[in-house]
């Protein structure tokens, strides 16, 4: 197979997994943006996070909240606890790295806050245990995951949203959750602005 062919094969693979996607997610997309909108409307924020690539994704949400997603508005409150290396690090040598988020959602979390989790179906301990602290705080969670969902769909609650990418592939998963993201944050800033 030559290279041209192998690119070729990557974008159809991809084409297709988010083809795939459009004919079973739109419904809680929307449903999860909506989720989202009302949380920011009663002055609540957004926590995200996710571990390695998957922490790419949730500093992609945070920053187009924070900054913007296609067009200038109001910043809008989103953190993502993957992004501070120092503190994430200190968790895991002060305690164990299964803590390193739910230490920061216990510090900063509120009732009515949305944690937003990214995985691709691993089994992250670290994940189960922020949604644990979310629910702990009272707060709801979206999980963006893959697979079968691992340990974080039998953590969620029934009121909980869970996005999942039915694919094994770890890559495809990630290029459909970005593609989600995308389209939450086009949701979002339609729902608010107009």
């Amino acid at each position: 197979m030559s290279l041209q062919d192998r690119i070729i094969n990557n974008f159809s693979d991809s084409i297709q997994a988010q083809q795939d996607a459009l004919s079973y997610l739109p419904e809680l997309i929307e449903y999860a943006a909506q989720h989202i909108v009302s949380a920011l409307l009663n002055d609540k924020k957004i926590l995200t996070c996710g571990n390695g690539r998957s922490a790419t994704t949730a500093q992609l949400f945070s920053l187009a909240m924070l900054n913007q997603f296609e067009r200038d508005r109001p910043s809008l409150p989103a953190i993502n606890l993957a992004a501070d290396t120092a503190t994430i690090t200190a968790v895991a040598n002060d305690h164990h790295f299964s803590e390193v988020f739910s230490k920061q959602i216990r510090a900063l979390g509120q009732s009515g806050d949305i944690l937003l989790i990214y995985t691709d179906g691993n089994n992250s301990n670290n994940l189960a245990k922020a949604i644990a602290s979310a629910h702990d705080k009272e707060m709801s969670v979206i999980a963006l995951t893959g697979n079968e969902g691992g340990l974080i769909s039998p953590s969620l609650y029934e009121t909980d949203i869970e996005i999942r990418v039915n694919l094994t592939s770890s890559t495809r998963i990630q290029e459909t959750h970005i593609l989600i993201t995308h389209c939450l944050c086009d949701l979002i800033d339609h729902q608010l602005f107009g």
